[in-house]
């Protein structure tokens, strides 16, 4: 499986004899799959096929999917009335032996009278089996229009999953610059809780033994950032196998991101000098760049 986005577009068209019908459909972002359909009149009866068809294609995503139908107009079908015509043209000819002077009837004159000319209706059987296939082929041209929907869902995955991983890269590398900057070496650490300590003994000499070794230890966490560097790794480290085995991962991938930045504001709360603090902003802004992809990941 791939990383899928959740935004795309795709349009397909199909016919028959009598009809040309368009497929239309748009997906955006979403928390869930949902479909708004608007399908034309008198075809109601597609729209639990078309959601049944979108779930199998998409897990997430607000779709906005229409169906639109021109009639082809024809010439309208007809028989002649034999009987009335045969007895109209009797009529005339006899009309026209009782009064010499009147022009004799024409043809088109005959055909142009209401009831000459009959429509011809399509048969009630002929009639379903019409509107049966042709519901089958708009079935099939739905099939068609969502398979390229998904994948130009997949298509913008891909390239989505891409920056994710470019990304993924420079958090791991601004997490070892975080550990390598000079105010995180022993020695430096060492340094720093011995003065910190010496200024808490200056300022309260009265502090009982527990209280001392409680503010030592204080220090001693807000000094060491190793903890958040190790969970920063296994963030990356999963986030990376996420992406890796694809599918609907959107919201693990989002509550990542939120993990991200929860280490990167404890990083740069524990920053005691300028190196960190920069290195700790820089993973700020990857984070967040970060957490504005996932949202487009189905």
């Amino acid at each position: 499986m791939t990383v899928a986005s959740m935004t795309g577009y795709a349009r397909a068209q199909g016919a028959d004899a009598q009809t040309t019908w368009v497929w239309e459909a748009k997906s955006v972002n979403g928390r869930g799959l949902e479909l708004r359909s608007r399908l034309a009149s008198g075809h109601d009866a597609l729209e639990p096929y078309a959601r049944e068809a979108a779930a199998k294609r998409m897990k997430r995503g607000n779709v906005q999917l229409s169906l639109t139908i021109t009639r082809m107009v024809e010439a309208p079908q007809v028989r002649v009335n034999t009987a009335l015509l045969n007895q109209l043209a009797l009529l005339c000819q006899e009309w026209e032996g009782r009064h010499p002077g009147v022009a004799p009837a024409r043809l088109d004159g005959l055909m142009a009278l209401r009831g000459v000319l009959e429509p011809v209706e399509a048969e009630e059987g002929d009639a379903e089996a019409v509107r049966e296939g042709r519901e089958a082929a708009m079935k099939a041209t739905l099939d068609e229009m969502l398979d390229q929907l998904a994948a130009m869902r997949l298509g913008e995955g891909a390239r989505i999953g891409a920056v994710l991983a470019s990304q993924l890269d420079e958090i791991a590398a601004l997490a070892e610059r975080a550990g390598a900057c000079a105010s995180m070496r022993p020695e430096a650490i060492r340094e720093r809780l011995k003065t910190q300590v010496a200024a808490v003994l200056e300022a309260a000499p009265t502090l009982n033994e527990d209280r001392i070794a409680q503010e030592v230890a204080l220090i001693a966490v807000k000094a060491d950032i190793r903890e958040e560097l190790d969970r920063l790794r296994a963030h990356v480290a999963a986030a990376r196998e996420l992406i890796a085995v694809g599918g609907a991962i959107g919201r693990k991938l989002d509550f990542l991101a939120q993990e991200f930045n929860r280490e990167a504001n404890t990083l740069c709360s524990k920053s005691s000098d300028v190196e960190l603090t920069r290195v700790g902003l820089d993973l700020k802004a990857v984070i967040d760049q970060f957490k504005e992809q996932v949202q487009n990941i189905e």
